[in-house]
């Protein structure tokens, strides 16, 4: 979770930064690709970055990603006490989309690559 200390800077922001337009190719075909670029901090986008970090398979398909590039909705499972708590940050998996609470620049990068690790089997 973001810190509501006004002046609290994450310093793993500026590696994730580092690697906007990265390309990572693996053995197997798959690959990643990070684009990450600054903005200026809102309500939704505290953290003041707009990033999305993507795993895609050998036919180009995007098939796993992080990313805050629009709004998400998400939605309970129960209809009577549905609550609909709009949230940038969020994964997707194939079709379906989930919520992501952000923390920090370097938990951002640990939970994509153990999802990576996790999706192609190394992990």
């Amino acid at each position: 979770m973001i810190s509501k200390h006004e002046n609290y800077k994450d310093p793993s922001l500026d590696t994730l930064l580092d690697l906007n337009g990265e390309i990572f190719p693996m053995d197997n075909g798959y690959w990643t690709k990070f684009e990450v670029f600054r903005v200026k901090e809102s309500k939704h986008i505290p953290h003041g970055i707009k990033y999305s970090l993507t795993l895609h398979d050998k036919y180009n398909k995007r098939i796993f990603g992080f990313d805050n590039a629009h709004a998400f909705k998400s939605k309970t499972k129960n209809k009577k006490y549905r609550i609909r708590k709009v949230t940038w940050d969020h994964i997707h998996h194939h079709e379906v989309i989930s919520p992501y609470e952000f923390e920090t620049a370097s938990q951002l990068l640990v939970d994509f690559w153990d999802n990576v690790d996790r999706i192609i089997g190394n992990g």
